[in-house]
């Protein structure tokens, strides 16, 4: 017996997590998406994934592609955050337009420059689950920026961790 998915979506603003920006390209397109399903898989050799709706219009580029880099978001990229949302409107390749400075690594997925960290990836294993699909990616090559801090999603508000601290100095 299972919960119905409105009491589940409740409980999950709860967990709280780095948001991402999820990006492929299939062709001459680049595709991306906001998520916050991202969870290491391996160390050995370095594995993560992610959690990809089946209708997100990137979900059949990064499958088709067979590789996806994972950029985690700073507070600098609320705007972008929001973008791959779906929160303004703009839609497909167009999303990189105008926002954003980026480039690429080893597989040629867009990296956002001045992320904490974007891993990029290949495609080793893909899983479907509901109406998602489980990407897992080999991680091939990465950024870091360790002045960066990681933007958070919480309770369905983008949240900043040096808030967070601030708040937990003040009790």
């Amino acid at each position: 017996m299972s919960i119905d998915a409105a009491a589940f979506k409740k409980g999950m603003r709860h967990l709280a997590a780095s948001v991402t920006l999820i990006t492929t390209r299939h062709g001459d397109l680049r595709g991306g998406l906001t998520a916050t399903a991202v969870c290491s898989v391996s160390a050995e050799p370095p594995q993560i994934l992610v959690c990809v709706n089946k209708t997100a219009s990137a979900h059949d580029h990064i499958g088709e592609s067979g590789f996806f880099c994972i950029n985690i978001l700073s507070p600098l990229h609320r705007k972008i955050a929001e973008r791959f949302a779906g929160m303004d409107g703009v839609e497909g390749d167009d999303r990189f337009c105008d926002m954003g400075d980026w480039s690429t690594l080893t597989t040629g997925a867009p990296v956002l420059k001045g992320c904490p960290v974007s891993f990029d990836c290949k495609l080793v294993t893909r899983l479907s689950a509901g109406t998602h699909t489980i990407y897992i990616g080999e991680i091939v090559d990465l950024t870091l920026d360790p002045e960066a801090t990681p933007l958070l999603y919480a309770d369905g508000a983008f949240v900043h961790v040096d808030a967070l601290k601030k708040a937990a100095h003040a009790t």
